[in-house]
């Protein structure tokens, strides 16, 4: 079945940098879309970062330009590098898989999320 597992979260001082991961299982990542969603506390979710099965990378307005997302096809797992950290990059993330080759057709399986909190 299909399982996706974040990993990598943890409390950063504002300017710092972290990498999340996101093990899957029960299928290839190379054959689908993959994305990074994010919830801050009390807020709703947040699309943050996509790469579809060609390699083709987007990434939401507040991100641009400090995060990138990035898959391991031999290791089947997906990664998301966040620097120049900010408070309002604390959230829970997420990582997510497609129901085909574009984020853009949805997605259909989730991971429980990993902790990101930016505090100094």
């Amino acid at each position: 079945q299909v399982q996706l597992q974040e990993s990598g979260g943890r409390s950063v001082q504002p300017g710092g940098s972290l990498r999340l991961s996101c093990a899957a299982s029960g299928f290839s990542i190379s054959g689908y879309a993959m994305s990074w969603v994010r919830q801050a506390p009390g807020k709703g979710l947040e699309w943050v970062a996509a790469i579809n099965s060609g390699g083709t990378t987007y990434f939401a307005d507040s991100v641009s330009g400090r995060f990138t997302i990035s898959g391991d096809n031999d290791k089947n797992t997906l990664y998301l590098e966040l620097n120049s950290l900010k408070t309002e990059d604390t959230a829970m993330y997420f990582c997510a898989k497609s129901t085909g080759w574009s984020f853009a057709l949805g997605m259909d399986y989730w991971g429980e999320g990993t902790l990101v909190t930016i505090s100094s």
